[in-house]
């Protein structure tokens, strides 16, 4: 009877053992595949740590011969074989920019506008033009007023105003408005090309710039709208408020300025200082012929960091700045018609 009782219970003894004996080498099975997906990840990641040094390392050198190129043929007055090879590196900075390291495309961008710079200084001492050009572009004229002047060709040289935004030209702008107030303003390619534009004291108007500029400056602006086309280096927008601005560049810095929205393409991080109330959204405005000027910007339509900015007032790392934010998509123009 004892023998019967109990023989039941031992085939469900042993299936427990087997089950214990199944289930351990399951467990077992599972950390091991944790473990070498944790090591393959570290692999991929030190080979992608590498393949970046050596992107990083291939692009200085080049970066390097490239620049003293340049320098090599505005110094023999080759400026337009050298504003080509300028070109050229404006393109290989731009293209690298996804791998390299903040302070080396900020060393790039300092020494392409330093070039760019110099090359203007140059074409003004060698190839001076027509000191201005005369457009009318009120929508209504005043009686009795003038037509507004664009001023296009570079001024005598001046000494460096406060302000400017790393790597900009130190020298006054190449053309421009000011002093302008509820008026439509416009420049074209022809006239923008490479050049230095500034923007002051307008007040009210709508500002359309078609084409591809060198720098762009709007300084004590209110209440304006302003379109532009891609910029090759930086723009600096200081102490206006209430303003609309479409803006493409490489580098855009943002001084004491206040309720404004930006709709912009920036290869690097944008960077506001002294501001409250201003916005961002992805630069969406667009014109007949804007991407021959992006092509010949070098700016890359691929890459934009527009919701990147860094708050130079704002050094809390846990907390987001309280003084910018990202426009709400529905809130975002689409047609500036």
């Amino acid at each position: 009877e004892w023998v019967a009782a109990g023989a039941p219970s031992q085939p469900g003894v042993a299936a427990g053992s087997a089950a214990s004996a199944v289930v351990l080498p399951e467990r077992l099975q599972r950390r091991e595949a944790e473990r070498q997906q944790g090591v393959e990840r570290q692999r991929q990641k030190k080979e992608a740590q590498v393949v970046k040094e050596e992107q990083s390392e291939f692009f200085l050198a080049a970066f390097a011969r490239e620049r003293e190129a340049v320098e090599a043929l505005m110094a023999a007055g080759a400026l337009e074989e050298g504003a080509a090879r300028l070109q050229a590196l404006q393109k290989l900075l731009t293209g690298s920019v996804r791998f390299l390291a903040p302070y080396e495309v900020r060393q790039g961008q300092e020494a392409v506008a330093r070039l760019q710079a110099d090359l203007a200084a140059r074409r003004q001492q060698l190839q001076p033009k027509k000191k201005f050009a005369f457009r009318a572009l009120k929508k209504e004229a005043a009686p009795g007023s003038a037509p507004r002047l664009a001023e296009t060709a570079p001024p005598a040289p001046a000494a460096p105003g406060p302000g400017l935004a790393e790597g900009e030209a130190g020298g006054p702008p190449s053309c421009g408005f000011s002093g302008a107030q509820d008026e439509e303003l416009e420049l074209g390619p022809a006239e923008l090309l490479q050049r230095d534009v500034l923007l002051s004291e307008l007040r009210g108007c709508r500002v359309r710039l078609r084409g591809n500029a060198n720098t762009l400056r709007v300084r004590d602006c209110h209440g304006c709208t302003v379109l532009c086309g891609p910029v090759s280096t930086s723009v600096l927008v200081d102490g206006c408020s209430g303003c609309l601005l479409a803006l493409a560049c490489q580098q855009l810095r943002t001084h004491r300025t206040r309720g404004c929205r930006f709709f912009v393409q920036v290869t690097s991080r944008a960077v506001i200082e002294g501001c409250t109330g201003v916005s961002f959204a992805p630069y969406s405005w667009s014109y007949p012929g804007i991407e021959a000027d992006f092509e010949s910007s070098g700016l890359d339509r691929g890459s934009n960091n527009w919701n990147l900015v860094d708050d130079f007032d704002w050094l809390a790392t846990d907390k987001p700045s309280p003084n910018w934010r990202v426009i709400p998509e529905q809130e975002r123009i689409t047609c500036w018609d």
